[in-house]
Protein backbone atom coordinates (compact mmCIF):
# COMPACT_ATOMS: atom_id res chain seq x y z
CA UNK A 1 0.00 0.00 0.00
CA UNK A 2 2.90 2.24 0.82
CA UNK A 3 4.18 1.69 -2.55
CA UNK A 4 1.27 2.98 -4.31
CA UNK A 5 1.07 5.75 -2.34
CA UNK A 6 4.27 7.13 -3.18
CA UNK A 7 3.60 6.35 -6.85
CA UNK A 8 0.80 8.55 -6.91
CA UNK A 9 2.87 11.21 -5.06
CA UNK A 10 5.67 11.17 -7.11
CA UNK A 11 3.35 11.05 -10.53
CA UNK A 12 1.48 14.07 -9.51
CA UNK A 13 4.33 15.72 -8.81
CA UNK A 14 6.10 15.04 -11.58
CA UNK A 15 2.42 15.93 -13.70
CA UNK A 16 2.47 19.39 -11.64
CA UNK A 17 6.21 20.22 -12.79
CA UNK A 18 5.55 19.15 -16.65
CA UNK A 19 2.16 21.47 -16.42
CA UNK A 20 4.32 24.30 -14.72
CA UNK A 21 6.67 23.97 -17.81
CA UNK A 22 4.09 23.77 -20.15
CA UNK A 23 2.65 26.81 -18.61
CA UNK A 24 6.19 28.70 -19.26
CA UNK A 25 5.65 28.15 -22.71
CA UNK A 26 1.97 28.60 -23.49
CA UNK A 27 0.47 31.79 -21.06
CA UNK A 28 0.95 34.77 -23.22
CA UNK A 29 2.55 36.90 -20.66
CA UNK A 30 5.79 37.34 -17.92
CA UNK A 31 2.63 37.77 -15.18
CA UNK A 32 0.75 34.77 -16.10
CA UNK A 33 4.01 32.64 -16.68
CA UNK A 34 5.54 33.38 -13.30
CA UNK A 35 1.86 32.36 -11.77
CA UNK A 36 2.19 29.25 -13.67
CA UNK A 37 5.51 28.29 -12.55
CA UNK A 38 5.66 29.52 -8.43
CA UNK A 39 2.43 27.63 -7.66
CA UNK A 40 2.88 24.21 -9.83
CA UNK A 41 6.27 23.83 -9.88
CA UNK A 42 6.37 24.18 -6.24
CA UNK A 43 3.34 21.86 -4.95
CA UNK A 44 4.92 19.75 -7.46
CA UNK A 45 8.57 19.09 -6.11
CA UNK A 46 6.97 19.37 -2.63
CA UNK A 47 5.05 16.32 -3.93
CA UNK A 48 8.04 14.75 -4.86
CA UNK A 49 10.19 15.40 -1.42
CA UNK A 50 7.13 13.81 0.21
CA UNK A 51 7.30 10.95 -1.71
CA UNK A 52 10.65 10.48 -0.92
CA UNK A 53 10.67 10.71 2.26
CA UNK A 54 8.05 8.37 2.80
CA UNK A 55 10.03 5.79 0.68
CA UNK A 56 13.49 6.09 2.95
CA UNK A 57 11.34 6.10 6.24
CA UNK A 58 13.85 7.85 8.48
CA UNK A 59 13.31 10.46 10.57
CA UNK A 60 16.59 12.62 9.49
CA UNK A 61 14.96 12.53 5.63
CA UNK A 62 11.91 13.86 7.38
CA UNK A 63 13.61 16.40 9.11
CA UNK A 64 14.63 17.02 5.91
CA UNK A 65 12.27 17.37 3.37
CA UNK A 66 10.23 19.39 5.83
CA UNK A 67 13.13 21.56 6.08
CA UNK A 68 13.53 21.62 1.84
CA UNK A 69 9.83 22.35 1.41
CA UNK A 70 9.54 25.20 4.26
CA UNK A 71 12.14 27.00 2.05
CA UNK A 72 10.70 26.44 -1.10
CA UNK A 73 7.56 27.45 -0.14
CA UNK A 74 9.26 30.23 1.50
CA UNK A 75 11.11 31.40 -1.77
CA UNK A 76 9.28 30.72 -4.43
CA UNK A 77 6.35 32.80 -4.15
CA UNK A 78 8.79 35.21 -2.66
CA UNK A 79 11.00 35.30 -6.34
CA UNK A 80 7.46 35.67 -8.49
CA UNK A 81 6.37 38.35 -6.64
CA UNK A 82 9.91 40.81 -6.74
CA UNK A 83 10.26 39.46 -10.60
CA UNK A 84 6.44 40.37 -11.25
CA UNK A 85 7.34 43.33 -9.29
CA UNK A 86 10.03 44.45 -11.29
CA UNK A 87 8.34 43.43 -14.66
CA UNK A 88 5.93 46.00 -13.61
CA UNK A 89 7.68 48.71 -12.73
CA UNK A 90 10.02 48.28 -16.05
CA UNK A 91 7.07 48.44 -18.11
CA UNK A 92 6.28 45.11 -19.56
CA UNK A 93 3.07 45.26 -21.77
CA UNK A 94 0.21 43.01 -19.42
CA UNK A 95 -1.43 40.92 -22.03
CA UNK A 96 -3.84 42.41 -24.51
CA UNK A 97 -6.79 40.07 -22.92
CA UNK A 98 -6.28 41.59 -19.59
CA UNK A 99 -9.25 43.08 -18.10
CA UNK A 100 -7.68 45.42 -15.02
CA UNK A 101 -4.91 46.36 -13.85
CA UNK A 102 -5.26 46.83 -10.33
CA UNK A 103 -1.92 48.84 -9.74
CA UNK A 104 -1.66 51.30 -11.92
CA UNK A 105 -3.72 53.58 -10.33
CA UNK A 106 -1.30 52.66 -6.76
CA UNK A 107 1.83 53.25 -8.60
CA UNK A 108 4.02 56.67 -8.56
CA UNK A 109 6.89 56.38 -11.77
CA UNK A 110 8.64 59.03 -10.02
CA UNK A 111 9.62 57.06 -6.96
CA UNK A 112 8.79 53.53 -8.03
CA UNK A 113 6.58 52.96 -4.95
CA UNK A 114 3.10 51.57 -4.34
CA UNK A 115 0.92 53.71 -2.49
CA UNK A 116 -2.49 51.83 -0.88
CA UNK A 117 -4.53 55.09 -2.06
CA UNK A 118 -4.97 56.63 -5.70
CA UNK A 119 -2.36 58.99 -7.15
CA UNK A 120 -3.57 61.68 -9.00
CA UNK A 121 -3.99 60.50 -13.06
CA UNK A 122 -0.64 62.19 -13.78
CA UNK A 123 1.49 60.35 -11.29
CA UNK A 124 0.44 56.93 -11.71
CA UNK A 125 1.31 56.68 -15.70
CA UNK A 126 3.18 53.36 -15.93
CA UNK A 127 6.38 53.51 -18.62
CA UNK A 128 5.62 51.48 -21.63
CA UNK A 129 8.22 50.26 -24.25
CA UNK A 130 8.64 53.04 -26.95
CA UNK A 131 6.56 51.25 -29.96
CA UNK A 132 6.82 53.82 -32.34
CA UNK A 133 10.68 53.79 -32.62
CA UNK A 134 10.59 50.45 -34.46
CA UNK A 135 7.44 50.99 -36.27
CA UNK A 136 9.00 53.62 -39.02
CA UNK A 137 9.32 51.83 -42.48
CA UNK A 138 13.09 52.27 -43.31
CA UNK A 139 13.68 54.85 -46.45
Amino acid sequence: MQEIVIMLLMLLGAILIFLAGVGILRMPDVFLRMSATAKAGTLGVGLILTAAALHFNEFGIYARVIAIIFFILLTAPIAAHIIGRAAYFDGVPLWEDTVQDDLKKHYRISDHALYSGELPSEEFLVPQKEADDFSEEPE
